[in-house]
């Protein structure tokens, strides 16, 4: 399928590693130019920039900083843009009585306001040009809350909330807005769950991660790659009739209904 990505501009977040890494591959590997944004801007200068010359604009930043948000909107000043990936790690984990008020300011920031904020600043483009596509990789503890991972549930919970919201709001000026909810995958953010369960329940790592791929209906992690096909998907002009859904890519991991 031909995806019509070709010379389109698109902004990628947390783009040197996991899912913003994938994404960015796949968006360039389908003709796009995109911009990439990470912390560490050597590491998108060593995987991008020479494969694939003068499509690719890096930059480095914390996106928690409201400075960085202030320089990735100067870029697009006068510039169009077809659509943004909001992505970044995760929260630290834990149970509700393990966490400290610090680590729920700090989660707030991770998870939720960079996104709010900077969302709010690029609509306005896609807006006046009547065209967008603004899509956010959150998890699957957005439909099926995790024990050990209260600040996820929480903060992504609240970013499904703003995006149903911000959806509804756009819909008819050409801008859609959504979420990929990803189950486990084989990328550097799992390790820190089966670190975790490893600990709470005294067996391997090994041994953890088996148990975790034991619940997988499908008997595996994903892989990034998998998931970045269904974002650049969504980003394309082929997905304009889906705006405001949370879609999961669990393998098959979530039980409820509308998994």
């Amino acid at each position: 399928m031909d995806l019509k990505l070709t010379d389109q501009h698109f902004l990628v977040c947390g783009a040197s590693s996991g899912f913003g890494n994938a994404i960015a591959r796949q968006l360039l590997d389908e003709g796009a130019y995109c911009t990439l944004v990470a912390r560490r801007g050597d590491l998108l200068e060593d995987i991008f920039e020479e494969k694939y010359p003068n499509r690719v604009t890096t930059l480095e930043a914390d996106l928690t900083q409201s400075e960085s948000i202030d320089k990735i909107v100067s870029l697009f000043k006068g510039k169009k843009i077809h659509g943004i990936v909001l992505n970044a790690g995760g929260p630290p984990t834990g149970t509700p009585l393990d966490t400290t008020m610090d680590q729920w300011d700090d989660a707030y920031q991770l998870v939720m306001r960079w996104k709010i904020d900077l969302t709010l600043r690029l609509a306005p483009l896609f807006v006046k040009q009547k065209y967008g596509r603004i899509l956010y990789i959150e998890s699957k503890t957005i439909k099926q809350p995790l024990p050990s991972l209260v600040l996820s549930n929480a903060f992504r919970a609240g970013i499904a909330g703003f995006a149903k919201s911000l959806s509804a709001e756009l819909a008819s000026k050409g801008v859609t807005v959504n979420i990929i909810a990803p189950g486990s995958h084989n990328t550097p953010a799992i390790e820190r769950v089966i670190k975790k369960r490893s600990e709470t329940q005294g067996i391997s790592v090994t041994d953890a991660r088996k148990e975790m791929e034991k619940t997988v209906p499908v008997g595996r992690f994903g892989e990034a790659e998998e998931l970045a096909s269904l974002a650049a998907w969504m980003l394309s002009k082929n997905a304009g009739y889906i705006t405001g859904q949370t879609i999961s890519h669990d393998g098959g991991s979530i039980s409820g209904l509308f998994g």
